[in-house]
């Protein structure tokens, strides 16, 4: 089988690829690199010694979607790319929708003129909004709250109206919690630019000197240690859990439109991710606290017990593996 990534060339996506890759399937990236690193396929490549083809283009271009499912057999699509950052969505929301869900729209357009018909889509367990109830299954009502995750409602909105009208499309969305970590070979992993907006790139950045201090946002939210806690799944984890959906999409007799969480099932709060750093690395984290981000809840975890009985899948990596690979790619990048 041949796949389709699109932002095979971000954090998750090369995850995804080389997942893909030791299955023993074939993939093709296609990217812009407005938010990767062309370096990355490279050292993968001097390494690791896999070659990953990559297509260099945008989705919201309808030559390049098209000329991909010309020149390319493609099966399947995985379709990760897209903007990501929830502040950076606030200050510019038109941009936001204009790359993530016309982005979309066009790829599926391509996707339906040369008759491929199946993807998964990375969605994020941001569309369901401040938790109704704990732990939180795929029925739990949708309540977005920033134009990222309007985004991300949107399309799978899309999506199932698009079974709704063709039922011969097989669709899988996949609503990640949090991906953390890195890649075994401490290549690849999460380096976003500029102050990272989220907790593990930014514990790694003040182990690596490159930041003076933690700022932790909030202490007095009803948790033991009065900090946020959130799901945190390893991205090698999430990367077979895309492999895993792919199986599904070609072996399922479900309904062709389906909604998995994906996640741990549990939550850590800031302070024990913070301390499993600690005691993992044997680097001392200094932080201090701040007064809560407008917007942040007090607990978010996933129930994830649809992934598992549907796709097979469960993570298996703990929170002390996700912050030594961490670990183990920032100081291969400093």
């Amino acid at each position: 089988m041949k796949y389709l990534l699109t932002g095979g060339a971000g954090y998750i996506g090369l995850h995804v690829a080389l997942a893909i890759k030791n299955s023993g399937h074939d993939v093709l990236l296609a990217d812009n690199f407005s938010n990767s690193n062309i370096d990355n396929i490279k050292h993968i490549k001097n390494v690791l010694g896999i070659c990953l083809h990559v297509e260099v283009g945008d989705i919201r271009s309808k030559d390049f979607t098209d000329k991909l499912f010309k020149k390319y057999q493609i099966d399947a699509v995985v379709h990760l790319a897209g903007l990501k950052s929830i502040p950076e969505s606030n200050l510019k929301p038109l941009q936001y929708f204009d790359n993530n869900i016309s982005g979309t729209i066009n790829l599926l357009r391509s996707m339906k003129k040369y008759s491929i018909k199946k993807i998964v889509f990375s969605s994020s367990a941001s569309v369901y909004g401040d938790p109704e109830y704990l732990p939180i299954d795929e029925f739990h009502p949708t309540r977005v709250k920033n134009p990222y995750a309007r985004t991300k409602l949107q399309i799978e909105d899309i999506l199932g109206d698009l079974t709704n009208y063709d039922p011969s499309w097989n669709i899988v969305c996949l609503r990640y919690f949090n991906p953390v970590g890195g890649h075994d070979s401490g290549l690849l992993g999460d380096s976003p630019r500029g102050i990272p907006s989220n907790l593990m790139p930014y514990i790694a950045a003040v182990a690596a000197n490159e930041l003076p201090i933690l700022n932790i946002y909030g202490d007095d939210y009803d948790t033991a240690d009065g900090t946020g806690i959130r799901d945190y799944i390893h991205v090698m984890d999430l990367a077979d859990a895309h492999l895993c959906a792919l199986e599904f999409l070609e072996s399922s007799a479900q309904k062709n439109f389906n909604i998995f969480n994906i996640g741990t099932g549990y939550g850590c709060s800031v302070l024990e991710v913070v301390s499993t750093f600690e005691k993992s690395t044997g680097i001392k984290i200094p932080f201090q606290i701040m007064k809560r981000r407008a917007g942040d809840s007090a607990s978010c975890y996933a129930d994830v017990k649809n992934a598992k009985l549907f796709l097979k899948w469960e993570a298996k990596k703990n929170l002390k593996d996700m912050c030594l690979s961490a670990w183990a790619y920032k100081k291969n990048i400093i």
